[in-house]
């Protein structure tokens, strides 16, 4: 039986009952004069219906950040570190909270929720409270004869960010704490189906004493809301995490305002195997790289290259593997694998999977439970084996728990088809032999190898991809820099260099 419990303390029409943007520090309702309803994908019941933002709402938000970006900017960098160590307090201490609110709008298995989703946002806002006193220039010496020259890194302004729907909580994280951390203000739109997360982590930040205005979530549809806000002129810079067919129309309404513009679009990760690699770790490394969040995840293994030594026992094996997963219930602690976040996205998954059976062998999964979990968004574990690489299943995103498996020959052969797709977000590659391991992480391209293993990340390094997966880090220190512009200043140090400059130019006069 589904039991989310205490999901969010209170529940969440009571706890949204005030409305679902968080405009300077409060609570407010939309303006669209449409409503929209968060769905338990797990069960198919409500948790909140709420008033979508319109666009005099994202015109509001953005107000309350430009009003806000002064004072926050002006502060010093010790005063923000000071405010983001108390933030990651309160985001610790309420730790179980947005494990729970997360699993609800998400589907995500509780145990994902408490070990990756809530730790890793906790320790991105400890992270960038590090780093925001570290906001440095660079002097740059007596370059140019009399005079010396620093650089000055400075906080860009209002941020306008657009973030999805499969981490809602971590990508708010992602978005919010290195714009903060480096002095701007933020507007955020979460995905209209999982805001819960977003609101709580606003108001976690108001009650660490961030001031009003910083930030601000606006809870309404891309078309609206989000198109509004990347529009609007007051907005400098825009952070857009999503599909590469959305991220070009943001590009495209961005340029209107030669804003600022960073994309994290999507992902179709190799898995590549090589013939001297561990079996047995690799099996296992690619059910977890590709089941990770129901496979709701642009880095996750969905292309696994096998050599051909190994190609039928790691197909064996893997489907073996495959069908030992626990699908159910995100509250159950014998929980794998939960739904996928609506029964839209199920039904695209399901949708990709029949129309391979026609050219590819489906070897396990490829179906909708029809017991106790029908009602929910759930789709069970599939592989896949012997699709052509230009196939759909190969060359399209298909965000859900299903993993490709073709075999290659020689190393030439497969690194070139792990390259053979416009993305380039992450990859791994698997072998006991360091040289052949380097040779992956050379020639692939995308913005993460791993080496003998697939998906795991920390905050000190960067995230962000290549080619059709968009430009621009987040965490890490490259991800702070990202929320900055560089100045340079200039000093005549003897007072008279600008005669002299005149003279050169214009002649005695």
């Amino acid at each position: 039986m589904h039991n989310p419990g205490n999901a969010t303390q209170d529940p969440a029409q009571d706890r949204f009952a005030d409305g679902a943007q968080y405009i300077a520090g409060r609570l407010t309702k939309g303006t669209s004069g449409r409503t929209h309803t968060v769905v338990d994908p797990a069960t198919g019941e409500d948790v909140l219906t709420y008033a979508l933002a319109g666009s005099d709402d994202v015109d509001a938000a953005v107000a309350a950040a430009r009003a806000a970006f002064p004072g926050w900017a002006g502060a010093t960098p010790g005063e923000r570190s000071d405010a983001l160590h108390r933030f990651a307090a309160v985001l610790a201490e309420r730790a179980e909270d947005f494990a729970r609110a997360e699993s609800l709008q998400c589907g995500k298995p509780l145990k994902l929720t408490r070990e990756f989703d809530v730790p890793g946002t906790v320790d991105n806002a400890a992270f960038f409270a590090g780093a925001a006193r570290h906001l440095q220039g660079q002097s740059a010496g007596e370059y140019s004869g009399d005079h010396t020259s620093y650089v000055r890194r400075e906080p860009i302004g209002v941020v306008g960010s657009i973030a999805p729907w499969n981490y809602p909580l971590q990508m708010a994280a992602w978005k919010i704490l290195p714009a903060i951390a480096a002095g701007n203000t933020i507007v955020l739109k979460p995905a209209e189906i999982t805001p819960l997360t977003s609101l709580m982590f606003a108001q976690a930040a108001t009650e660490a004493g961030i001031p009003d205005g910083v930030i601000n979530i606006v809870s309404g549809t891309g078309r609206e809301a989000g198109e509004h806000l990347v529009a609007h002129p007051d907005v400098a810079m825009t952070s857009f995490t999503g599909s590469t067919a959305v991220g070009k129309r943001v590009a495209e309404v961005a340029t209107a305002t030669v804003k600022r513009l960073h994309l994290e679009l999507g992902g179709k990760a190799p898995f590549l195997v090589f013939d001297d690699a561990d079996l047995d770790a690799a099996v296992h490394g690619a059910v977890a790289g590709a089941l990770i969040n129901t496979g709701q995840d642009c880095t996750a293994a969905t292309r696994a290259y096998v050599q051909r030594p190994l190609y039928e026992a790691f197909v064996e094996k893997t489907a073996a593997l495959m069908d030992t997963v626990r699908v159910g219930d995100p509250f159950a602690p014998g929980t794998d694998l939960g739904p996928l976040v609506s029964h839209v996205q199920r039904d695209r998954v399901a949708a990709f999977v029949d129309r391979a059976r026609s050219y590819a062998r489906v070897l396990t999964g490829g179906e909708v439970p029809q017991d106790d979990l029908k009602d929910g968004a759930y789709y069970r574990p599939t592989l896949i084996a012997d699709a052509a690489q230009d196939s759909e299943v190969v060359q399209s995103e298909i965000f859900g728990p299903v993993l490709v498996v073709l075999p290659f020959d020689t190393d030439d052969e497969g690194i070139r088809l792990a390259n053979d797709t416009p993305y380039g977000l992450a990859a791994s590659a698997w072998s006991r032999d360091v040289y052949r391991a380097n040779r992956a992480t050379r020639e692939i391209k995308a913005g993460c190898v791993w080496v003998n293993d697939h998906i795991p990340i920390i905050s000190e390094m960067p995230h962000g991809g290549y080619k059709a997966s968009g430009f621009g880090k987040d965490m890490s220190a490259y991800s702070f820099e990202e929320y900055t512009q560089v100045k340079h200043v200039m000093f005549d140090n003897t007072a008279v260099a600008a005669k002299d400059w005149h003279r050169t130019v214009f002649g005695d006069r």
